[in-house]
């Protein structure tokens, strides 16, 4: 038996191209499984081969757990009784007793042949999968072998993929036969089916199809820095040269545009707008939103947004077809574009200098005029007034020194006292709301002053009463909410 044993363990290794100790561990597996048919088959049992010998043990075993927690006597022993056994026996650990060989039978052996297969079936999958892993590839390239409930699988070599419905690039029919190219998006080790899952669509497939068709990219001479994709109707990248005798965009189209068009005809006549990346967002945005002319731009760091400013004949082709050229820009530069013409610009700038003076003018308790002053120096909060060096504010010629000192002054003042007051109303807030996601000490203190001080009485407030309430965007007042109420659907 053991011979035969160490023969049968051989012949699967090669044939099946899998590690020796693979087919021991099925083996000792199939060995345990059968055993267990015989005796009980809720006992835990283990069986351990030599692996130069060809002979095996087999061992019952139990786990040592607390006296009170035995659910399963077949698996389980209580410490007072492993102890009577073993003195030093401790929880988590396992008392055994050998077995004596057993004459499977037929039902055994049909058994142990299951297990054997299985698992032998699972290292297959798996070396396969390894040997393909190794290889860091990102781009797969097969064929469609069938089609099951509208997705796609795929088989590159030894291995099988699945090409998801919502993957494929809109209105595409691929059939049985088609070669197909796609993106290796994910690996799913727990599948039954196969385990590589494709895309067709996502923004990373096409910047695989431009290292593939730009050899400049692989060899380090560009870079594809971000890409923005519609599936099929539109995309944008943004490249980056890393040496000045090339040429970004014109070595992406290729010699009379071979290279754009290889890519577009993959991506199913997908157009392609190559895009110069820059380090500076300004300029990178004015590029990502091309054709379109921007006249001006307004960059807010804090909210990661730029007001950019446009003619009224140059709006449309800034939003292009169904918001489709201003959503790209935003995906490929990620920066929140809001389009504006010069009239809502005018307007919108109008509205803000008049809030900030207002707010100088009640804060500072200074007339218009100095408030405008202010303004026109391009200072919009009082935190600027009371902490922009002092350099800075001698150099605006309306103000003397002792105009500037006070100023500061004031300013500090306001916030000092804002910050007690800040706190006194942080004292009425309940943990559960400071708490929050998304939730801060200043934002807080302003609920309190409203009465808001706690998660239900956020949780009651629609959208725009916390927006008016506040003066945060309409996202973050979303978000806040959804968050205070998460409890009431959990409790449900």
């Amino acid at each position: 038996m053991s011979k035969e044993l160490l023969l049968l363990v051989d012949a699967l290794a090669r044939e099946k191209n899998v590690p020796k100790d693979i087919v021991f561990s099925a083996l000792e597996l199939a060995l345990a499984s059968a055993t267990k048919k015989r005796i009980n088959d809720e006992a835990d049992v283990r069986v351990e081969i030599d692996r130069e010998t060809g002979e095996f043990e087999s061992f019952r075993r139990w786990l040592v757990v607390a006296d009170e927690a035995v659910e399963n006597p077949e698996q389980q022993i209580g410490l007072t009784d492993a102890q009577e056994q073993v003195a030093d026996v401790a929880i988590e650990d396992y008392i055994e007793e050998g077995l004596e060989p057993i004459d499977f039978g037929r039902i055994g052996a049909q058994a142990a042949k299951q297990v054997i297969l299985q698992k032998i079936r699972d290292a297959e999958r798996e070396q396969v999968l390894n040997d393909f892993l190794e290889r860091k590839e990102h781009l797969v390239t097969g064929t469609v072998k069938r089609m099951e409930r509208g997705n796609a699988i795929i088989e590159a070599g030894r291995i099988e993929a699945v090409l998801p419905r919502d993957q494929m690039i809109p209105k595409e029919n691929l059939r049985p036969g088609d070669r197909v190219r796609a993106w290796l998006m994910k690996i799913d080790r727990q599948a039954r089916g196969p385990q590589l899952i494709l895309s067709r669509t996502a923004p990373q497939f096409i910047i695989e199809l431009f290292r593939l068709e730009v050899p400049e990219i692989e060899d380090g001479l560009l870079e594809i820095r971000s890409a923005a994709r519609d599936p099929g109707v539109r995309a944008k990248i943004a490249v980056k040269s890393n040496d000045q005798r090339v040429d970004p965009i014109g070595t992406c189209v290729g010699m009379r545009g071979s290279r754009v068009t290889a890519v577009t005809n993959e991506l199913a006549g997908e157009r392609v707008d190559i895009v110069l990346w820059s380090a500076d967002p300004a300029q990178f945005v004015i590029g990502a939103l091309a054709p379109a002319e921007v006249n001006s731009i307004v960059v807010d760091e804090e909210k990661h947004a730029m007001d950019v400013v446009v003619n009224e004949d140059n709006l449309a082709i800034a939003i292009g077809r169904g918001g489709q050229n201003v959503r790209l820009a935003t995906e490929l530069t990620g920066w929140t574009i809001n389009l504006m013409t010069m009239e809502e610009s005018a307007e919108k700038q109008e509205k803000e200098t008049v809030g900030i003076r207002a707010l100088f003018m009640e804060k500072l308790d200074v007339d218009e005029e100095v408030a405008d002053i202010l303004i026109q120096e391009g200072f919009s909060t009082l935190e600027e007034v009371a902490y922009v060096p002092l350099a800075e504010m001698l150099e605006i010629d309306a103000f003397d020194e002792a105009t500037v000192n006070e100023l500061r002054d004031r300013a500090r003042n306001v916030l000092l006292t804002e910050a007690i007051v800040d706190e006194e109303q942080l004292e009425k807030v309940a943990d559960d709301m400071l708490n929050l996601e998304g939730m801060d000490k200043a934002l807080a203190a302003n609920l309190a002053k409203g009465g808001i001080t706690d998660r239900d009485s956020l949780a009651d407030l629609a959208v725009d009463e916390l927006v008016e309430l506040t003066g945060i965007d309409e996202e973050r007042a979303k978000a806040l909410i959804t968050v205070a109420r998460a409890h009431w659907f959990a409790e449900e």
